[in-house]
């Protein structure tokens, strides 16, 4: 259950000295964030990120150029760089839109009227202005919530008497409501389902949300559908013997509801007892490794932050130190067909297809609500954790594809065949699972297998090489930027890295200036997002058969059998090639 301990140590790497020396007046220190662990491990991408720790930190204020994040950096260290900003965005005729109207700080109230103004004001179809709307529509849950936005645009609609009295133009007056409508609906929009998610949307909106039942084998070979909150799973609750229960839960459900349900399949009895049985009972998360978490009876959505193989135990607090994760299988069935015997290229394929499909699960705002996750933003970010734990899976499977090939050439073959399917997936413009199968042969149990590496082929090692070079996070990963450029949607990024970027613009600029929204600051966040939008801005096509075999490998992909205990994978590493003696 490190996982989200582990991507937010990669998130912090660059940043961490941008809070060092400071503590935001305002209340926004970035040191206040709680988040769950997550479900992505991503462990050779966390190390070295930063070449060292002896870049002095920035200055205090906030820089009023767009670009001073680079700025700041720049004097201090040649090898770090910070993500690609510039003053403005490019408008479609290729100008550069003018900054100015993103340097400003204000109360929220003030914002919305700023950007009915600009609305009111602008020529039809006016880039400079549709940008401020959407930044303000991606980024309002950080300053101002749902309930005090359709508040502010309620008045903003229904103009008082006064202002009916002292405005004779009533063309105005309309002209304004036509804007008010048009944010709010451009905010219907841009939320979507995410709406069903916030109880004052509902209440306004008045609609119930639909439950939907699922298991992951039911909805294996169906299209991706995102998850919702009201989603209804099925999870097996371990108990300290090892014996389970099967309770069926909302996705989003607290941990006291997850207690209360598990108690009942229980049938533990309150009479029985002085007070509650479930008020006894904790719920505790188990890695593989052994690695104990410890979920709050207060916190929710607890099921998608879960690793890949990571069990949830009901148990009292006495017994906690005791619990012991269910027995490893170390040798997994394959139910899939053998890599070396099997269409590399329709792996690639299913395995590109497979990560758009997440990919496309992911609602813009859930990147805003992880990176400002703290008290004040508590939305649910399901479907972005899954990406997350998805670069973990595929990792871990090609270092458990490996190890657990016994014979050496068998083994060799196996490498050249990952290598390649690393290949076809950076040609499909995959490049998050490019950067996972890559990391997952960097793996230290995997790049420690001497005699299986000499024997690869001296083209092969060069292909590999030019392959590291692309995943290598000096000059903040600059060759995979360059690479990312030059390249046209659909794509598929490295989330990890996109997300990194925005933690490194979150926690080097304060969120409030005096008590005022820093809305410069917003306009950067939000043009991150739509980077991701960009990616996504086209449909991806690819071939595939509907083969029976192809099938198979469809379902093999969508389903990895991995080892994700790192002493399990060197365990069966040192089996294959033991330590010198």
């Amino acid at each position: 259950m490190t996982g989200m301990k582990q991507i937010e140590k990669f998130l912090k790497k660059q940043t961490s000295t941008l809070t060092r020396s400071r503590v935001d007046k305002d209340g926004f220190f970035p040191g206040t964030l709680k988040r769950r662990p997550s479900a992505s491990k991503i462990l050779p991408f966390l190390k070295d990120t930063v070449p060292g720790n002896d870049s002095p930190s920035p200055k205090d204020e906030f820089s009023p150029d767009i670009g001073c994040l680079e700025n700041k950096w720049a004097d201090t260290d040649d090898e770090l760089t910070s993500p690609s900003l510039s003053s403005g965005e490019m408008s479609p005729n290729g100008s550069t839109l003018s900054s100015k109207l993103w340097h400003f700080s204000d109360t929220p109230e003030n914002i919305v009227d700023h950007i009915l103004e600009g609305l009111m004001e602008a020529p039809k179809n006016s880039t400079d202005t549709e940008i401020l709307l959407d930044d303000f529509l991606l980024t309002h849950s950080v300053f101002m919530p749902t309930d005090k936005l359709l508040q502010v645009l309620h008045k903003q609609y229904c103009a008082s008497e006064s202002e009916r009295a002292e405005n004779s133009n009533k063309g105005h007056l309309e002209l304004k409501k036509q804007k008010v409508l048009k944010v709010t609906v451009d905010w219907a929009e841009k939320c979507k389902d995410l709406l069903l998610e916030d109880e004052t949307a509902v209440k306004l909106l008045k609609v119930k949300p639909l439950f939907r039942h699922f298991s992951r084998t039911d909805i294996c070979l169906q299209q991706r559908e995102p998850l919702r909150g009201t989603d209804e799973i099925f999870c097996r609750i371990y108990a300290t013997d090892h014996s389970y229960v099967t309770i069926k839960s909302r996705l989003s459900a607290s941990v006291q509801e997850i207690v209360l349900s598990v108690a009942e399949k229980l049938q533990h009895c309150e009479e029985e007892s002085k007070e509650p049985v479930h008020k006894n009972l904790l719920l505790v998360a188990i890695r593989s490794s052994g690695e104990k978490t410890m979920f709050r009876l207060d916190e929710d959505s607890v099921f998608t932050t879960l690793g890949v193989n990571t069990h949830l135990f009901a148990c009292t607090k006495e017994s906690v130190e005791s619990l012991v994760p269910p027995p490893a299988v170390e040798r997994l069935s394959h139910e899939g067909p053998e890599i070396n015997e099997t269409n590399v290229g329709e792996m690639a394929s299913q395995i590109t297809a497979f990560d758009w499909e997440l990919l496309n699960c992911v609602h813009e705002l859930e990147l805003i609500h992880y990176v400002f996750r703290n008290e004040s933003i508590r939305k649910r970010t399901a479907n972005l954790e899954l990406v997350l734990q998805r670069c973990s899976e595929v990792q871990h499977w090609v270092a458990t594809e490996i190890l657990m090939c016994e014979r050496l050439g068998k083994r060799v073959q196996l490498l050249k065949t990952l290598i390649h399917m690393a290949a076809l997936c950076k040609e499909k413009q995959n490049l998050f699972s490019f950067f996972a199968i890559i990391m997952g042969l960097c793996n230290a149990a995997v790049s420690r297998l001497c005699l299986t590496w000499e024997k690869l082929p001296a083209k092969c090692k060069k292909l590999f090489q030019k392959f590291e070079s692309l995943t290598d996070p000096s000059r903040n990963h600059k060759t995979y930027r360059d690479t990312i450029a030059r390249m046209k949607p659909p794509l598929i990024p490295f989330v990890p890295l996109l997300l990194k970027d925005m933690t490194f613009i979150h926690e080097g600029n304060k969120t409030f200036l005096n008590q005022l929204v820093n809305f410069e600051k917003m306009h950067m966040v939000a043009s991150a997002v739509r980077t991701l939008r960009k990616y996504r801005s086209s449909p991806l096509n690819l071939e595939s058969d509907s083969a029976a075999s192809h099938i198979q490998i469809k379902a093999y992909i969508r389903q990895l059998h991995v080892i994700d205990n790192q002493q399990l994978l060197y365990d069966l590493s040192y089996r294959l090639e033991p330590k010198d003696p």
